[in-house]
């Protein structure tokens, strides 16, 4: 039976070699067999008796992997597909093919017109946001008017947020406000918790700028909480407009709102990025003299700039400073502490309070997991870093792309072929479809290691899929190919190009 071909060829098979192989290709470290062997096992048994106990997810996963060039191909592909469709299984679909949208929509569609299914607004809200993520924008918006013509009700402030969250992060804020502005003709008010939403994607989509420029528009309008004053100071101290920042925080006190620990935390996050620890002080006994005693929210803030800056000694008092205060360290605290102490390199001291986590009754974060497996990755440490990704599994805590962009790095790196193609099944058995940086950093590690075949494989896969390819990954790739006389491979990427 076909395998899922999301992956490239070269992927699909475990048992056979490839041209390329060398001494490293099929290693595996010594720990790991059981669980790499274990998990193929699963996959090839359901492979064998295909016909009778292929889930729906695999059967659509095998049709929408294949490579099309218009959702209406898609339909017609999935014509003959028997699966009983339901929320569960579009929800899981849309998911696994989130940066792959022509499939993604085309299977939507399917669903639809051959299946009389009715979306309900979520499963609408997750296409948009696949089309948005995909900067398809033209689609996205005939499928707002869909919603807002099909029923009443369908298009929340949730939608209107992933559209101006979408647009913001293509650099599009002109119109991220215009979505806002029209909103109230899809029935959401324009009201201070949605100005506020738009403020805040307007900040962290880098335009602070436009953030005031909105908050001058509404504020005779919309009338303005301390929430929105606390998004406009803390783009400004993003954008270490300082200055700016506490000009917008005089203005709050003057409109009746005294800061709160948010505001504070913006300025303290702000000055420590920068290394200025006087006014750190400063602010913390400021804050202290206001009524508010730092808690675990501030003192994670402190410890994320601070391993920022690998201030070790300054992020090893804050943790003496928080005991003494008698505040409790959560999972974000840990998971900054850790990542404090992995960059100054104390990796057995990371390791340790990774390991006081468990200690003290609190379960890493997807985040933190991701924090210790980079670490590990970083320094070739291939079984501790495999080790945690079985941990995670394990303790049901499901991996991100995050998790295994380091694990993905590292293979490349020390030509772990074997590793590379479980590691890569293992992110689509998960939900976790291959982006961009994913792809540039696959590509640009297998060239550097002599893997051609497989980084051309690869690098026509991300086109096919709409991906434009980074400059410097085909460079990379171009460059080793001339560097190995493999001109038709070489006139091949360039036409893909």
């Amino acid at each position: 039976a076909e395998e899922s071909s999301e992956v490239p060829d070269w992927i699909r098979g475990s048992g056979k070699s490839t041209s390329f192989k060398t001494a490293n290709d099929d290693f595996i470290p010594p720990s790991m067999p059981f669980w790499m062997k274990n998990h193929e096992c699963a996959v090839d048994v359901k492979t064998v008796v295909y016909e009778i106990v292929e889930s729906d997810i695999d059967k659509l996963s095998r049709i929408l992997s294949n490579h099309y060039t218009s959702p209406d191909l898609v339909v017609k592909a999935l014509n003959d597909c028997d699966v009983c469709v339901s929320d569960d299984l579009v929800e899981q679909v849309l998911r696994r093919f989130s940066f792959d949208w022509l499939p993604a929509y085309g299977f939507f569609k399917w669903t639809q017109s051959e299946k009389r299914y009715v979306h309900p607004p979520a499963s609408y809200d997750r296409m948009v946001d696949n089309l948005g993520k995909a900067r398809k924008f033209d689609i996205m918006w005939e499928l707002v008017e869909e919603m807002s013509s099909s029923s009443q009700g369908y298009i929340s402030l949730n939608t209107i947020t992933i559209i101006i969250r979408r647009l913001a992060k293509a650099g599009k804020y002109e119109d991220a406000i215009e979505a806002f502005r029209k909103s109230e003709l899809f029935g959401v008010d324009k009201d201070v918790n949605a100005l506020n939403r738009l403020m805040d994607s307007l900040v962290k989509e880098g335009s602070v700028e436009h953030a005031e420029k909105v908050f001058l528009e509404f504020r005779d309008r919309i009338h303005p909480i301390s929430d929105t004053y606390n998004v406009l100071i803390h783009g400004w101290c993003r954008t270490r407009q300082i200055g700016k920042a506490l000009k917008t925080a005089d203005e709050m006190r003057e409109q009746g709102f005294r800061p709160s620990l948010i505001t504070y935390a913006s300025f303290i996050e702000a000055y420590a990025r920068d290394r200025d620890f006087r006014n750190v002080d400063a602010t913390l006994q400021e804050m202290k003299n206001d009524g508010f005693e730092p808690n675990v929210v501030i003192y994670t803030i402190m410890m994320k700039a601070l391993a920022k800056a690998k201030e070790i000694d300054r992020a090893m008092e804050v943790y003496q400073r928080m005991k003494s205060d008698k505040c409790s360290p959560d999972a974000s605290f840990y998971n900054a502490f850790i990542t404090a102490l992995s960059k100054s390199g104390r990796l057995r001291d990371s390791n340790a309070v990774f390991a006081e986590m468990a200690e003290q009754g609190i379960d890493p974060l997807v985040s933190t997991y991701n924090t210790v497996i980079s670490i590990a990755a970083e320094n070739s440490q291939e079984e501790e870093a495999l080790g945690l990704l079985l941990k995670m599994e394990r303790n049901g805590c499901k991996p991100d792309r995050d998790s295994y962009a380091p694990l993905l790095k590292m293979s490349c790196r020390l030509k772990r072929m074997k590793v590379l193609r479980f590691l890569l099944r293992h992110m689509f058995e998960n939900d976790v479809g291959l982006d961009l940086g994913t792809y540039s950093s696959l590509i640009g590690g297998l060239s550097r290691k002599g893997k051609l075949k497989e980084a051309c494989s690869l690098f026509e896969e991300s086109v096919q899929k709409g991906f434009v390819p980074m400059n410097c990954t085909y460079n990379i790739l171009v460059k080793q190919l001339e560097k190995k006389s493999k001109r038709n491979e070489k006139q091949h990427v360039e036409g893909i190009m």
